[in-house]
């Protein structure tokens, strides 16, 4: 779970932000909100650090779903949650075919708050999860093509090993550029055809 969550809610309501600010915090002290109540100045505080985005849907400069993709235009994998008293299947569609993270409605009761403090909490600790793979897979890449040793990944259609990478090394051994042979059965590639004579 992440140790500190910044958090940037905009809503051209004051009050809803300011509520919504105590109750996240209050719900979990990891987070910390930072409100906004023009798109305009939410995009002023939106920065690299930033954890999560929570955004109503309905307002004067752009509504919630094309300040998603202003957005994630600067960051591709930010978090963002639409927070929106404007409910109905066609937004929540949009929403969805846009690459919103979460959807949830308002609703008069605090509960809202709870839900919308473990949404924030479950869509960063997602994101630093895969954060944390990648890193990971790029690691192994890294190490991938450096080794001296040839090396080759495979993976198994039925019982062929298809080949789905190859090192340096392995093009400088046997001969094959990636290029001929990424793709292909590895068996057919390295092990040698038998003439018939045993």
């Amino acid at each position: 779970m992440p140790s500190d969550v910044s958090v940037v809610h905009v809503d051209d309501d004051p009050g809803i932000v300011e509520l919504a600010a105590t109750y996240l915090e209050r719900q979990d002290d990891r987070i910390t909100v930072t409100t906004a109540t023009t798109v305009g100045d939410a995009l002023d505080h939106i920065t690299a650090t930033t954890d999560c985005v929570v955004s109503d849907y309905e307002m004067p400069e752009m509504n919630g779903i094309e300040l998603l993709s202003t957005v994630r235009a600067e960051y591709p994998d930010l978090p963002f949650i639409l927070f929106t008293g404007k409910g109905s299947e066609e937004i929540a569609s949009e929403a969805i075919s846009a690459g919103v993270t979460d959807y949830l409605q308002k609703g008069p009761n605090v509960e809202q708050y709870t839900l919308l403090a473990n949404r924030v909490l479950n869509a960063v600790t997602q994101r630093e999860a895969e954060q944390r793979v990648n890193t990971e897979r790029q690691r192994f890449q890294s190490l991938f093509h450096e080794l001296t040793q040839p090396a080759v990944e495979v993976e198994y259609d039925d019982q062929e090993p298809i080949v789905q990478a190859v090192n340096v090394a392995f093009e400088d051994v046997f001969g094959y550029p990636a290029s001929e042979i990424v793709g292909h059965s590895l068996d057919a590639a390295i092990v040698p055809e038998h003439d018939g004579d045993t």
